[in-house]
């Protein structure tokens, strides 16, 4: 069985991410969305909060899970006998740094990471940069799914 995770804060989740979980849908028999909790971290939304957008945005999917983890993403990955990490890329900095990290996690758990390039229609849009505009009272709602629009 080809279990994916998708790990990440989804602070909150992004057009971007549900472009990246669409298309890693048909490559894999179970997609585990897995929502990170830091405690070091200060969140615009709760924990609760993000779970309820992606399920309410992506629960319908048969293949797809929603879990939270605290810890390494390859020890969570371990718990669920995950067979690859899903990332997505918007930039040549987002390719660096993730590189960096799947290097890291390949060497220490042997599991492979695979990217996707995130549509140039969504490239452009972040967690952080979603965040600044409600932060700042702006229309978030093209850049969100709509479990997302109007939450704050």
């Amino acid at each position: 069985m080809k279990r994916y995770v998708f790990p990440g804060s989804f602070d909150p989740i992004t057009l971007g991410h549900q472009d990246v979980i669409l298309r890693a849908l048909p490559m894999c028999d179970e997609l585990i969305i897995a929502v990170g909790e830091n405690i070091n971290k200060k969140y615009l939304f709760s924990l609760k909060e993000r779970l309820y957008f992606i399920n309410k945005t992506h629960g319908h999917e048969p293949k797809i899970k929603v879990e939270s983890f605290q810890g390494l993403t390859i020890n969570f990955c371990k718990v669920v006998n995950a067979t690859a990490i899903i990332r997505g890329l918007r930039n040549p900095a987002d390719f660096e740094f993730e590189k960096s990290v799947a290097q890291v996690n390949r060497r220490l758990s042997g599991i492979e990471t695979l990217f996707l390039l995130t549509a140039a229609d969504y490239s452009y849009i972040s967690s952080s940069i979603v965040r600044e505009i409600i932060n700042n009272n702006g229309d978030y709602s093209s850049l969100v799914p709509d479990a997302v629009k109007n939450s704050k």
